[in-house]
C-alpha cells in the first residue's frame, strides 16, 4: 500500500462513534441535508427505511435530514405507495428532465436525483437494506458537516452473505479492488468502494460524470479522486450491512459494467465490446444469453440547461 493511502487512513477513516449526534448537529448550521433513495421493486424493504430516517432523523428534536427523496425507476410492486405512506416524497424517474428519455440503470436515477432535490450535501442509501439504522445516515452525513475539507465520505461496514459472516461484496473482491489497486492505487484503501450508501456535496456531485449503471459508484469514485484529490474522501463505519443479494449471472452483468467504466476512465478512446455472453441451462442443454453492457454516461449536471435555470431560480 502507499504510503500516502496509509497516512490517509489515519485521517480520514472513521467509526460512526467518532461523532455524536449532538456534534453533528450543532455543525449542520443552514446546510441543507438531502437523502436519495433509488429504488426498483423495493416494497419490502423501503417503508422501513424510510420510516427510521423520519423518526430519527427528521424529527423536531434531531432536524439532521431536510429532505427525504425516493426516486421510483419503474417499479412494478408498491414501492412508490408503501414509501409515500411512510413520509417520503416519491417522484418517478421518468418525471424528472422529460426531455431526456430516461435509460434503466441505478446511476441514471442518482443523476437525476439532483434535479428534484435541493440539499447543499446529497446522501445515497440503497432502498433494499434490512434491519436498517440511522448510522448509515449520520456515519456519512457526519464529516461533510463538521470537516470543510471532505467533499464525499463512503461507508464502510460488514457485508455477511445469508449467515456467512464477511462473504458479501464478491463483485467488489473479484473486480473492483483489483482494479482499483492496479490502476488507481490511491484509493486501495476503500474498505467498500462499490458500497450505495455515501454522501457528497452538491457542489462535487453536479461537476461530475454519472455512469447510468452500475458503474456508478466506481466512477463516481475515480473522478472524484481526480477532482478534489485523496484528502477530500472520507469512510466511516457505520457497522453491519444486509440487503437483498444478486444472483450469480446478475453479479455478473454489473462486473461488466464495473470494467467497463473503468476501462473509459483508463483510456478515454475506444471501448471494448460493450456486450456479455452467459450461459444458461434450458431444454437443449447450455443456452447462450448476450446483454448489453451500460455504454452510456449522463453529463455533469451543472451543463444541463433545466439545472442552471433552476440555480438561478
Amino acid at each position: 500500500m502507499l504510503e500516502e493511502v496509509e497516512r490517509w487512513l489515519d485521517r480520514r477513516s472513521w467509526s460512526v462513534a467518532d461523532r455524536p449526534l449532538e456534534r453533528i448537529l450543532a455543525a449542520k448550521r443552514n446546510t441543507r441535508v438531502s437523502v436519495v433513495l433509488p429504488a426498483l421493486n423495493e416494497e419490502a424493504t423501503v417503508g422501513d427505511i424510510v420510516t427510521v430516517i423520519r423518526r430519527e432523523l427528521m424529527s423536531e428534536a434531531v432536524p439532521l435530514v431536510d429532505e427525504l427523496v425516493v426516486i421510483d425507476s419503474g417499479s412494478t410492486d408498491r414501492t412508490a405507495e408503501v414509501a409515500a405512506a411512510a413520509g417520503a416524497r416519491v417522484v418517478a424517474r421518468d418525471a424528472i428532465l422529460p426531455r431526456i428519455p430516461a435509460v434503466p440503470g441505478k446511476g441514471e436515477v442518482l443523476w437525476r436525483s439532483l434535479m428534484v432535490t435541493s440539499g447543499d450535501v446529497v446522501c445515497f442509501v440503497d432502498a433494499d437494506l434490512r434491519d436498517f439504522s440511522a448510522d448509515f445516515v449520520t456515519g456519512v452525513v457526519g464529516p461533510l458537516l463538521t470537516d470543510p475539507e471532505v467533499d464525499l465520505v463512503k461507508a464502510m461496514y460488514d457485508r455477511p452473505f445469508g449467515d456467512t459472516p464477511g462473504q458479501g461484496g464478491r463483485v467488489t473482491e473479484l473486480v473492483a479492488r483489483p482494479l482499483l489497486n492496479l490502476h488507481w492505487p490511491q484509493l486501495a484503501g476503500f474498505v467498500q468502494p462499490l458500497g450505495g450508501e455515501y454522501a457528497a456535496r452538491r457542489s462535487l456531485l453536479e461537476r461530475l460524470p454519472f455512469p447510468v449503471g452500475y458503474g456508478v459508484e466506481l466512477g463516481l469514485l475515480v473522478d472524484a479522486l481526480h477532482t478534489v484529490g485523496l484528502d477530500g474522501l472520507a469512510q466511516v463505519d457505520v457497522g453491519v450491512r444486509k440487503h437483498r443479494h444478486q444472483d450469480g449471472q446478475a453479479l455478473g452483468r454489473m462486473a461488466a459494467a464495473i470494467y467497463r467504466t473503468a476501462q473509459l476512465r483508463l483510456s478515454r478512446g475506444h471501448l471494448v465490446r460493450p456486450r456479455l455472453t452467459q450461459f444458461e441451462r434450458g431444454e437443449k442443454g447450455f443456452e447462450p444469453r448476450t446483454y448489453a453492457v451500460d455504454t452510456e454516461e449522463r453529463p455533469p449536471m451543472a451543463e444541463i440547461v433545466e439545472y442552471a435555470r433552476r440555480r438561478v431560480a
